[in-house]
């Protein structure tokens, strides 16, 4: 994967990062991955769980030396980072892949899972197949870009705020429990999960990068920020939400080929009554199992 220089090193010997115009905390660098150890860090995380205000203090200097901030969850039952099978030496560029040709594909895979397997019951073989009720026929096309009403900056500070404290709201997975404010080498905040190797979403894809395609595809549309990872979780704030039924339809349909997982699994019912929630929604999270 193509990459900036990444200044996460000098902070072995200046954990502090002041040679970089950084007042960090205490942390911990990790280079841990699923094939050994990489040979430079690929985040860093404070010590301290985040509070709110956290993110404001950091992202934006963090920011001028090529550093972005995300919030890590290290009270996920698997860990922290360290335990994540992260995959940096198996995933590519999120540059080299067309974000709706990954939809597509996911897309037309679900119908197949969807309406190919006679109508699998739910869970203990009783009741409507989830599944079949969120897929649609045909590839309805990319959602309408949105307007934005808040800076995408400021917007990700405020998600990434409640998520820090009693309460995120909105569809914020269930047991982010910790949060750790990281800082990660990436030219983009869509980039991120490409940039550590994150492999959350492996048992829907394989290469994080496609998917961090579709993220760059929604920052420029939706002015979305990548805010908080979990092992498998994954959360974004919203600057500019559809504003209506028909675009956030439009726009369910992309969440469904990106995480089917987020609503068939613990979702509403179908992708009309998950667009519903779409509307105006300032945060939009995922989880794959």
């Amino acid at each position: 994967m193509a990459t900036l220089p990444n200044p996460l090193p000098k902070l072995a010997a200046d954990p502090s990062g002041r040679s970089l115009g950084l007042q960090l905390p205490p942390g911990r660098l990790i280079d841990e991955t699923d094939d050994g150890p990489w040979p430079e860090p690929l985040l860093w995380h404070a010590e301290k769980s985040a509070t709110p205000g956290s993110w404001a203090a950091l992202g934006a200097p963090a920011g001028r030396v090529g550093l972005l901030p995300v919030l890590i969850d290290l009270g996920d039952p698997q860990g922290g980072p360290e335990h994540w099978e992260l995959s940096p030496a198996h995933t590519s560029y999120p540059g080299d892949h067309d974000a709706e040709d990954v939809l597509v594909e996911h897309w037309d895979a679900g119908q197949w899972e969807a309406e190919g397997e006679g109508g699998a019951a739910d869970g203990d073989g009783s009741g409507p197949d989830r599944r079949h009720a969120s897929a649609e026929a045909d590839w309805p096309g990319f959602a309408p870009a949105g307007s934005l009403t808040v800076e995408p900056g400021a917007c990700a500070a405020q998600v990434a705020d409640l998520l820090s404290g009693a309460d995120a709201g909105g569809r914020a997975p269930a047991g982010f429990k910790d949060p750790h404010l990281a800082l990660v080498p990436a030219r983009r905040s869509a980039d991120i999960p490409a940039a550590i190797g994150w492999s959350g979403p492996v048992n829907h894809e394989d290469d994080v990068a496609r998917l961090c395609a579709v993220l760059r595809s929604w920052e420029d549309r939706f002015g979305i920020r990548v805010v908080a990872l979990g092992f498998d979780s994954l959360v974004v704030s919203v600057a500019a939400p559809p504003a209506d039924r028909t675009d956030a339809e439009a726009l369910a349909a992309e969440h469904f080929a990106f995480c089917p997982d987020t609503i068939t699994q613990d979702g509403p019912a179908g992708l009309s009554d998950y667009a519903e929630e779409l509307i105006k929604a300032r945060v939009w999270s995922f989880w794959w199992d």
